[in-house]
């Protein structure tokens, strides 16, 4: 697999994950798998000049399986470099390594190229038995953090967005009594001793979302909501930690604690508009208002929406990203007709036998044989690319992409015509 560009858009970061994947799970004997990052600026010609030192020093290795495979990678990593005349304004990562096939002495030698979306401040040789994908693992995280604190005086939660996900969430309680007063005491003492309740609850909550919240120096903002006035008697009250003073936003909400911070995150999607978590909100609330209109401009269900597809009518396509559903596609070796199934995920391992042990359909003959099998979300891209409709990927992380996981099937069509805006 080559991947030239990485653009940070859903389809593209769900194929760098996978190949990252794969990357992962590909080992040399000993030390024979090549990582190199090379930052921005850095002269190809001095790159190359570096390996040739390398594939030097590699004739001292003394396994000669092992000396050979290292100096076939650096070679051709060598080879690859020439491809190019300048690192460019991100740099360049380049794999290269003999990866065992069939047992010792039956390796190949692979070569994997990337321009990172971003740029790479380091310039690496390293020479394992794993490819080093640490730095390109650290573009892959989401770069829009932000703390969510919802209280009133009876309870609080304290959480934190990260991309799609909410990534910490914790509730407390306050323990501070109602505004009545308890038998035998004076109204203004009671008064008195329930706002220093309340003041060491706001200190609790306080101390506990610093301890959250310093957790993640890269936070863009924190939204303080809640019903009432708690909200800002708590920013006033200075609780929170001072590098978060300037990034508080205020949101009224009808609710607190857990239910209150979801409420928040509808309350504030101005602020975090650029949370991919609200993108594909408003993505499938479009949908489902599509829907429930007298003419829905929608489809959903695997059959309609492939159909739609084919007739190039979808504008955008909604497919779950934790889709558990497999194509299977299966051939007669006698009669050459191929057959299409889709079954679940935990579905494989007893029915794919059983389709093959059957005779085909069309000749009768016992010669069913298994070609592939791929992911549907994989099927759904490239049935969304080739009738070039906008595809976005949804994460089942938040309660709307779970709708659409379990009560459409895990795919929806919004179709051309219709105001999307």
């Amino acid at each position: 697999m080559e991947l030239k560009t990485i653009k940070k858009d859903s389809v593209t970061l769900y194929r760098f994950k996978k190949f990252i994947k794969e990357l992962e799970s590909k080992e040399g004997r000993g030390t024979e798998l090549i990582s190199l990052y090379i930052p921005p600026g850095k002269p190809i010609s001095d790159v190359i000049g570096y390996l040739r030192q390398e594939y030097s020093t590699a004739s001292n290795i003394k396994s000669k399986s092992t000396r050979k495979n290292v100096q076939d990678a650096i070679e051709s990593a060598i080879q690859r470099l020439k491809l190019f005349d300048r690192a460019g304004p991100t740099g360049l990562v380049i794999f290269s390594g003999a990866i065992p096939q069939n047992g010792p002495g039956k390796e190949k030698i692979e070569v994997y190229h990337i321009i990172p979306p971003e740029p790479i401040e380091i310039f690496l040789y390293r020479c394992d038995s794993k490819f080093y994908l640490e730095p390109l693992k650290e573009l892959l995280k989401e770069k829009d953090v932000y703390g969510i604190l919802v209280i009133d005086n009876e309870e609080a939660a304290v959480a934190v967005v990260r991309g799609r996900r909410i990534v910490e969430l914790k509730k407390f309680t306050s323990g501070v009594p109602g505004k009545h007063r308890a038998g035998g005491q004076s109204a203004r003492r009671f008064e008195r001793l329930r706002e220093m309740s309340l003041n060491e609850y706001y200190k609790r909550v306080g101390e506990h979302a610093n301890e959250i919240f310093l957790q993640y120096p890269e936070i863009k903002g924190v939204i303080l909501a809640g019903p009432g006035p708690t909200k800002e008697v708590f920013a006033e009250g200075e609780y929170l930690h001072y590098t978060f003073r300037d990034k508080i936003h205020i949101v009224d909400t009808s609710y607190s604690g857990e239910e209150g911070v979801r409420e928040a995150l509808q309350k504030a999607r101005d602020i975090l508009k650029e949370l991919r978590m609200i993108e594909e909100q408003d993505l499938v609330r479009k949908f489902m208002s599509e829907l429930s209109s007298e003419n829905p401009g929608v489809v959903y269900g695997e059959k309609d929406v492939m159909e739609a597809l084919k007739s190039r009518t979808v504008e955008i396509l909604l497919v779950s990203e934790d889709l558990d559903r497999v194509q299977v596609e299966i051939k007669c070796t006698y009669c050459g007709e191929n057959y299409t199934h889709i079954l679940n995920e935990d579905e494989l391992t007893q029915k794919v036998p059983e389709i093959l042990s059957k005779p085909c359909p069309k000749c009768g003959q016992n010669t069913l044989q298994l070609v592939q099998q791929k992911l549907m979300v994989d099927v759904w891209i490239e049935e969304g690319e080739k009738a070039q409709a906008r595809v976005e990927l949804i994460s089942s992380s938040h309660e709307e992409g779970e709708i659409l996981r379990k009560a459409f099937g895990g795919v929806a069509g919004l179709l051309k015509g219709r105001n999307l805006s």
